[in-house]
Order: structure tokens, then sequence, then C-alpha cells
């Protein structure tokens, strides 16, 4: 169904100057209410309407007592239009930006396995990875960051690359990956939610991802998903804390 729009210009009678100054003043209350309503609901995530009246609409009338009801009623009305579309843009270009990221890096780790004549090893995901992930985490920004990454996406994303460029995807259980020592299969011991502990048996520092990746990639040669024992000295093994973003 298309709606059609017509614009009309109606002319008025010539206003005297104290008159339209009047109409000028009004239009920048005006103004003022509806951006002031925009910048809250934009901030506090505010897409009704009705909620947007009952939380500002005493709070307008305060700030502007000699106007009528109706001007914040509608300010309102207008507020929440505007503050429900920007809301939604900005949405649509946070997912397009995740999309985008998403693919870049499926593509980066597949051309490198295909370069290097590489398989890529992926851990075998539950239902709800994230849950897990932000367990021991404490910042709510973190928390809520690593709660909306798409860990499926991005390993669907891997596997449909790697099928494009032929390369071999194994999926491996993660489980005790980060807590076993990849030399001396005994206990990591962690201390003070540090992510940083010392195997139980030989001493060495181990970081929770470093270790994690080398008992993936022993689960892996063994292809059945179970626990590869350390290969003696075939492998030089680095446990040696992952750099911070800064010191890369």
């Amino acid at each position: 169904m298309t709606r059609v729009v017509r614009t009309l210009i109606v002319r008025s009678v010539k206003l005297p100057r104290r008159i339209f100054r009047v109409f000028v003043e009004l239009e920048g209350m005006y103004r003022n209410m509806v951006e002031q309503l925009v910048v809250y609901a934009v901030r506090n995530n505010v897409k009704s309407f009705t909620r947007l009246k009952a939380l500002k609409y005493r709070e307008m009338r305060n700030l502007y007592p000699y106007l009528p009801s109706h001007y914040v009623y509608t300010a309102c009305q207008d507020a929440s239009t505007r503050a429900k579309s920007f809301l939604r843009l900005r949405k649509l270009r946070e997912k397009k930006k995740k999309n985008d990221i998403k693919w870049k890096t499926a593509n980066i780790i597949v051309r490198t396995a295909y370069e290097k004549q590489y398989t890529v090893v992926l851990e075998k995901l539950g239902k709800r990875p994230a849950n897990n992930m932000i367990k021991r985490i404490k910042n709510k920004q973190l928390r809520h960051r690593v709660f909306q990454a798409s860990f499926r996406g991005i390993q669907r994303a891997i596997k449909e690359k790697a099928g494009e460029y032929g390369v071999p995807v194994i999926y491996v259980d993660p489980r005790n990956t980060s807590k076993t020592c990849p030399i001396h299969n005994a206990p990591i011991i962690y201390s003070n939610s540090s992510r940083i502990g010392r195997c139980s048996k030989g001493g060495e520092p181990w970081h929770r991802d470093v270790a994690a990746t080398w008992n993936l990639f022993f689960k892996a040669l063994r292809g059945d998903g179970s626990h590869a024992p350390s290969p003696g000295g075939q492998y030089a093994l680095d446990g040696s804390p992952v750099p911070k973003s800064g010191e890369i």
C-alpha cells in the first residue's frame, strides 16, 4: 500500500512584530523540550511514549509552567518517535560492525591455515557459551561485551570459509583445557581470580588462554577429542602470559 503525502504552504496574514516574536519564543521552548526529552530517552533506552510521558511530564510542566499541557504531551510524542528511530539506527550500525568483524576474523584465520596447510581447531560450544565465560567477570561493561559476542556466529563463519578454501576443521571438547598443564598433565593452580597460574607439579607459569590452546591442539592430534598427554620433548611449550593490547 502506497501512501501519498503532499506538502502545502498556506500563507498567513502579516503578523505584527510583537506577535511574531511570541511565536519564535514558543518555538524555541518547544524545541528545547524535545531536545531534552530525546537525550533522556536515548540515554535511558526509553522507546515508549507512555513511559517517557510518565517519567518526564511533571518535570517538563515545572520547567515550562506557562505552556498549555498539550504542548508537553505533544513534545513527549515527538521525542519518543525520534528516540525510537535513533536507537534502531544505532543498533543497525552495531550489528553491521559486528558482522563485518566476524567475517574478517574468519577470513584471516582460514587464509592463514590455507597458506600454511594447517587444520583449524574449534571448541565444541555448549548451548550458552557466554554464560560460563562471564561467571568470574565482575566488570559490568566487560560482562556485557562478552555476553553480546557471537561465538557460535564466528564458528559458523570460520566453517563456511574453511569449506571455500578446503581447510579441514576439527571440533574438540574444551573441558578442563585451561586447568591442566600441557606438559605434566597436572592441575594448574590459579589464585585470586588471576588468569596466570602455576603447574602443581612442575611449577612453571601458565596463562589460562595459552594452556587451553596447547591442550586443544593435543586433543586434536588424538583425533577423538579426548585428553592427549604431552608429547614429551617433541614440542617446545611456552606458557608465558599473553601480552596485553598495549604491549603488542
